[in-house]
Order: C-alpha cells, then sequence, then structure tokens
C-alpha cells in the first residue's frame, strides 16, 4: 500500500527538478502530454492512497516542459464485493484487461496505472516512478488540440485535430469524457464510512475515427451524454493510440466546455 510519505517524496522530487526546468522554459512552450491511465475502484481498500497521489500529481503538474493527463477508469469487478462503484464499467475493465494481455503481465488488479500504454507505473517506491515519469516526459508524442468544446441539450461537441503528418504509425482516436472531481459517500464494502474523492473520473470513451499513417485527423464530433452531465465539473480528453491498444503517440486535456448550440457531425 502507498503511505502518506511516499506520495510526498514522489511529489517534492519532481517539484523539486521541475522547478528549474520551468524558470529556463519558453513561457510559451509547448509541453509533451504523458497519459496517466489509473484503474481503480472504490470497493478496493488499497486505491485511496493511490487516488490521491495522483490527484497531488495531477494538481502539481510537477514535470518539466510536460503536461500530466490523468484517466480514472473505475472497473467492475469489485462491484460484487459488497459496494456498487457508481462509477464502474465493463468497458473500463476490458480496457485494464487488454493492458494485461499486450504488454504481458501476470493479472489485473487495483490500483494500477499504465503510462502513455506502454509500462506499469508503482508509485510504491518513490525514486522509480520520479524516473519513470521523467522518462515519458521525453518521448517524442504528436500535437493534439481540442477547441470548440460545448455541452448542449445533453450533448458535448468539439473539434480535435492530430498532427499526424510526419508519424509512421496510424491511431485509433479516442475521446473521453470524465468528472473534473468526483466525491462518494462509501456505504458498504472494504471503504464502508469513508468518503472517497476521485479527479477526472472516466464517464464515457468513444472512439471518434482512426488517423491515418502521415496523415493529419480533424473532426469535429458529437456524444450524447448521460443525463445530469454538469459542464462545470467536466474534462475532455482526447489521446491517439496505436491499433490494438497500442502506446499513446498523442494526447490533449482541456476543462473548457463552454454551453450552447453548435452544428456538428454526430457519431452513432
Amino acid at each position: 500500500m502507498v503511505q502518506a510519505g511516499q506520495i510526498a517524496a514522489v511529489v517534492v522530487a519532481l517539484g523539486g527538478m521541475a522547478a528549474h526546468a520551468w524558470a529556463s522554459a519558453p513561457p510559451h512552450a509547448a509541453k509533451t502530454p504523458v497519459l496517466m491511465e489509473l484503474f481503480t475502484s472504490e470497493g478496493c481498500s488499497s486505491c485511496p492512497p493511490v487516488d490521491k497521489w495522483v490527484e497531488q500529481l495531477d494538481r502539481a503538474q510537477p514535470l518539466a516542459d510536460a503536461e500530466l493527463i490523468v484517466l480514472s477508469e473505475h472497473v467492475n469487478y469489485w462491484d460484487q464485493d459488497g459496494w456498487l462503484d457508481p462509477y464502474s464499467s465493463e468497458q473500463l475493465t476490458d480496457r485494464q484487461q487488454g493492458y494485461a494481455r499486450i504488454l504481458g503481465l501476470s493479472d489485473v488488479y487495483t490500483p494500477q496505472i499504465i503510462l502513455d500504454g506502454t509500462e506499469e507505473l508503482h508509485p510504491s517506491d518513490s525514486q522509480w516512478a520520479k524516473r519513470t515519469l521523467e522518462s515519458a516526459a521525453e518521448k517524442p508524442m504528436i500535437a493534439v488540440h481540442i477547441d470548440g468544446a460545448a455541452f448542449d441539450k445533453g450533448g458535448l461537441t468539439a473539434h480535435v485535430v492530430a498532427d499526424g503528418a510526419s508519424e509512421k504509425h496510424g491511431g485509433d482516436v479516442y475521446v473521453a469524457v470524465a468528472l473534473d472531481k468526483a466525491v462518494s459517500d462509501v456505504l458498504a464494502g472494504e471503504n464502508n464510512g469513508k468518503k472517497l474523492t476521485n479527479i477526472a473520473v472516466v464517464k464515457q470513451l468513444v472512439k471518434i475515427g482512426k488517423m491515418e499513417k502521415g496523415k493529419p485527423f480533424d473532426l469535429t464530433f458529437y456524444v450524447k451524454l448521460w443525463p445530469d452531465a454538469d459542464p462545470g465539473n467536466m474534462r475532455l480528453i482526447s489521446f491517439v493510440q496505436e491499433s490494438g491498444q497500442g502506446k499513446i503517440i498523442g494526447a490533449a486535456m482541456t476543462k473548457d466546455v463552454k454551453t450552447g448550440q453548435d452544428k456538428v457531425t454526430s457519431l452513432r
């Protein structure tokens, strides 16, 4: 289990490294995205410390010249142990199992972190986690941009552009619509009696298209959202992943979701 001291050690270590780099970086330099997928569950007593660790990293953004983009993906195999996680999804469980097969992992578990679709991150070892995050921040990524995000009549539209002109591989383009923050009073199971907080909680994950090798991707999309969706508590993430759930080759995130009407191409 990750302890508070281990959480602080990684944040402080990365923050100390980043302070000097940020001071010397150009003021408008583009930041390399690092996609952190946290597979978690409200039914798992080992998850809250790692959920907190990820929340602190998300808030501190300690990687020099990089943007840490978090996806909290709640799996459903804990739902039979006394507490039904309101954010759990069979789709996200399948995604975690897909990583286990592709990366040759012996099993799936919570909490589990996959970085850029290529490797596990173990926060219990603060120095190893620091080196892994720093290494991920140095890997080249294609530019992905999200603009025009707007919420209206129960749906979300946005424009996604991925600069794949120089990319040697194609990829699937996804959008994830996530709660910026979610708070739950857990009334049963391993976390009975606890108030849990999660950030970037994935509510919908949709493949919106395919980026062909050596070609840019440009699409205005629409997705219908859940009934009580609140654009004031929403993150929109888009990422490009090599087909077959391979490595992440580009990503972007925005919390700037407007309200109002927009004419879009609907996805079914």
